[in-house]
């Protein structure tokens, strides 16, 4: 009696592993559960737009200057625009990682103009007694004033990679010029000889007379297009800085009409080829940064069965 107790505590526990052992080895062959997905993608605001502000230096080259139409020959020498300073705004869009473009508007200061020219010219007056006399004469004239330019540009710019933080790009832009010539005054010498053509025994008689006068202020809109090349780097997610060499052909421009102290009115002069080398200092704030989510942790993989083998 004191055996049969034990040997049936022993079966009970015997038939009940041989029942929960298929259990337990159909779970162990489950497949684990899936991995939870992904977390979303940052948000932005605003998409790609920014606004964006430079500064910068010019250095204008020699332009070409005419003065059409002109019954003399005038021949121009050591004209220059000098240099001066400029400040823009503008407004883009930054389509994706590479390509972006914007309308930028910018006011040029004023910077000197200056040309000399020498203008040789042959005519026929009469005197008191109308006899004829043929003049031959020589003018040497210094023109001084001031030159200031608004400009306003469609741009597109592809930026290279991103290199140690910096981004290189090239660029380029087509747009217009808005030109002004303002103070400008003319002095002029004159030396000169005439002889009697009817009396050629006479000989030569020489002359010389001081003149001069002022231009009439003149703005003159005309083509202009740009070619960019420069660095940028990103200070935080939204701000950008850019450091950059601009090439800007600004067409032409032309000064008014020339109100001699003579009494005359004589023709203006047309200033072609205004072109400028530019080095500028910039910013680009970006409306459309993303707002960056927190780290994204997965959850602990699911314990696995324990599997106990007999």
């Amino acid at each position: 009696m004191g055996r049969s107790k034990p040997l049936a505590l022993a079966r009970i526990i015997t038939l009940a592993a041989s029942v929960a052992a298929p259990g337990l080895v159909h779970a162990a062959d489950l497949l684990p559960p899936p991995p939870p997905p992904l977390p979303p993608p940052p948000v932005e605001f605003g998409g790609g737009w920014y606004l964006r502000g430079d500064v910068g230096a010019s250095i204008y080259t020699r332009p070409k200057l005419s003065t059409v139409p002109s019954p003399d020959v005038v021949n121009y020498y050591n004209s220059d625009l000098g240099g001066g300073g400029f400040a823009g705004v503008g407004v883009g869009y930054q389509f994706n990682s590479w390509l972006r473009g914007d309308v930028t508007g910018e006011y040029r200061f004023s910077s000197g103009f200056r040309t000399n020219d020498r203008i040789k010219s042959s005519y026929s007056t009469y005197d008191e007694a109308g006899l004829r006399r043929d003049h031959d004469d020589t003018t040497y004239e210094t023109t001084n004033g001031n030159y200031s330019a608004a400009v306003v540009l469609v741009n597109g710019y592809a930026d290279l990679g991103t290199y140690y933080g910096v981004t290189p790009f090239i660029g380029a832009g087509v747009g217009a010029a808005f030109h002004r010539f303002s103070g400008l005054s003319e002095t002029s010498q004159i030396t000169g000889s005439y002889t009697y053509p009817d009396n050629p025994d006479w000989g030569k008689y020489g002359y010389q007379s001081i003149s001069g006068g002022t231009y009439k202020t003149q703005m003159k809109t005309s083509l202009a297009w740009a070619l960019h090349a420069g660095l940028s780097y990103a200070v935080t997610p939204n701000l950008k800085l850019e450091l950059a060499y601009r090439y800007l052909n600004l067409g032409e421009g032309s000064t008014g009409v020339l109100n001699c102290f003579c009494g005359s009115t004589l023709t203006p002069i047309k200033v072609k080829d205004i072109e400028s080398h530019d080095i500028k200092l910039g910013m680009r704030w970006m409306f459309g940064a993303p707002i960056l989510a927190a780290a994204y942790e997965p959850p602990p993989p699911p314990m696995m069965p324990l599997v106990r083998k007999y």
